[in-house]
């Protein structure tokens, strides 16, 4: 029975059990007019209609988008959203709001009003990319922190470890080089923070570096700075080849990766599984108009859905031989969840259905739950679409699958 709507809302998650954090990086880029320095699904409609969202194009700001989201995750073993968190230039130095944030919706407009937030914790991934807003020691402490605190760290299902609120960092090297006067300086700052969140009911702050083919010494350093382990936004594999190499390789590849970081301290480095990764709508001539190249997003390369499992299996087998204080025995990454233009997502799509989700179900869950593979649209949900000037689910199907 199908396009039967038989309950007034989206069926409830079964979530899938599993014995580490499993957190998918999430890029809340697909609000109409929200990403700012690409046009989102718009990008995608013509030439890229595989990589259509099983739910069609989407207004990521409707809470109930959300809790789609939450269902097809949870239950396929994702408890955790890592989100992208950017500040605006002009904040700098002011107390932050939500005004001065990009892409601020998917927490304050979609996560945080959707029914199903309790099943789904949540982080933030500073993002100090030099497009986006800095700070120092003193703008960290007394602006970034209290919005923080009072915004994030205290919320219900914020991701917390030994009662302390976890940051993830994304390009601590524009931290590193125009942010903090020195190493010392960054602890100094990051360790205040740590007794700010004393002050407030937690035991400290646990601080992340998004770091990959990082040299022993750059390794020693960003521990010396405040930084309690290392993670990637991928899994690190750079193919020798331009386009398609072996898929053995790949696992090889990620798996060697992982090694190579655990060699420099093996308790501080989480790993992060990567599906798939194939950029080409930013090798279109507007991408090349705003000074991209074919190289600054990397090569084409492919893990089909069982290889993905795999690669996941043998990280976990990795983890596992680890030491118990090991942080990748609490938790493993996975690149990503709605990358849906740079080219790597697990979130259920026309072309490959929920496929990469049900790879990581097997990998890395008790298997304990019985997953809805019924789409929205099967269900008599849709209407998710009232933004983007492009097909909605029914109408992709009716214009691609004649």
């Amino acid at each position: 029975m199908y396009n039967i709507k038989l309950s007034s809302y989206i069926p409830e998650p079964n979530p899938a059990e599993s014995d580490r954090i499993v957190a998918a990086h999430y890029y809340a880029a697909w609000k109409k007019g929200a990403a700012g320095i690409h046009e989102g699904f718009n990008d995608l409609a013509e030439s890229y209609p595989d990589r259509t969202p099983l739910m069609g194009y989407y207004d990521e700001e409707n809470p109930e988008v959300c809790d789609w989201e939450i269902k097809w995750a949870t239950e396929h073993g994702i408890n955790c959203f890592i989100y992208c968190w950017y500040r605006k230039p002009e904040n700098v130095g002011k107390p932050v709001t939500t005004d001065f944030l990009r892409c601020g919706h998917g927490l304050h407009e979609a996560l945080f009003n959707a029914k199903f937030q309790k099943f789904m914790k949540f982080a933030i991934m500073y993002e100090a990319s030099p497009r986006w807003g800095g700070t120092n020691e003193t703008d960290l402490v007394e602006n970034i922190m209290p919005f923080w605190m009072e915004t994030y760290f205290k919320r219900g299902n914020y991701l917390i470890i030994d009662n302390k609120p976890v940051v993830f960092v994304y390009n601590q090297k524009r931290l590193g080089q125009e942010c903090f006067e020195s190493v010392e300086s960054q602890r100094k700052a990051f360790d205040a923070c740590r007794e700010y969140a004393k002050t407030q009911g937690f035991d400290g702050m646990i601080f992340a570096a998004c770091s990959r083919h990082t040299p022993k010494e750059t390794h020693d350093e960003l521990i010396a700075r405040g930084y309690d382990f290392l993670f990637g936004y991928n899994s690190g594999y750079d193919s020798p080849y331009d386009f398609y190499p072996d898929e053995d390789d790949i696992i090889k590849g990620q798996c060697d990766r992982f090694q190579m970081e655990l060699d420099n301290g093996n308790t501080t480095f989480v790993p992060t599984a990567s599906c798939f990764q194939d950029p080409s709508p930013r090798y279109s001539e507007r991408w090349n108009a705003l000074g991209y190249r074919f190289r600054d997003y990397g090569n084409i390369w492919y893990l089909s859905p069982i290889k993905f499992r795999e690669v996941l299996r043998r990280m976990k087998e990795m983890s596992d031989a680890l030491p118990e204080n090991a942080w990748a025995r609490k938790m493993i990454m996975i690149d990503n969840w709605n990358e849906w233009d740079e080219g790597h997502f697990v979130a259920p799509s026309h072309k490959f259905g929920y496929q990469y989700l049900q790879a990581i179900r097997e990998a890395l869950t008790k298997c304990n739950n019985l997953p809805d593979y019924r789409a929205p649209h099967d269900q008599g949900f849709d209407g998710y679409n009232t933004s983007w000037k492009t097909p909605d689910f029914k109408e992709f199907c009716e214009k691609n699958l004649k």
